[in-house]
């Protein structure tokens, strides 16, 4: 259910509660993690980076803001805070969210997908 101010059982705000209830299988996104991110990405803390940077702490980091990773200056100009919302669009296709960037993925065309995937990295990058 989907109420405009907010969760009448809960007193959630709504769009927390509709995200919750949105998100993908986390194991389902570390297969996805593992078959499309793991050679470019780490995630735990302390990590190293990779072609990619580190993703620990990345929901509620801006782009470009992991220390110690060469980010383009598309990736750094780009100012978007890093969430479920701004993943799943990302996610679709990269170098379309941020041109200029220099990942090469292509992205995941299903939202199932982007979901589990989403899901997993914000367990895993907590």
């Amino acid at each position: 259910f989907f109420f405009p101010r907010g969760c009448f059982c809960c007193s959630l705000p709504t769009s927390s509660f509709y995200l919750k209830v949105k998100m993908g299988d986390a194991k389902a996104g570390a297969k996805i993690f593992s078959r499309s991110c793991a050679q470019c990405h780490t995630l735990e803390a302390g990590g190293p980076h990779k072609v990619g940077p580190n993703l620990n702490g990345l929901f509620g980091r801006q782009t470009g803001q992991a220390p110690g990773f060469a980010y383009s200056d598309a990736n750094i100009k780009k100012g978007i805070t890093w969430g479920e919302d701004t993943l799943m669009e990302y996610l679709i296709n990269p170098k379309k969210y941020i041109p200029g960037t220099k990942m090469v993925f292509a992205g995941l065309k299903k939202e199932k997908d982007r979901k589990n995937l989403v899901a997993y990295l914000k367990e895993a990058t907590a």
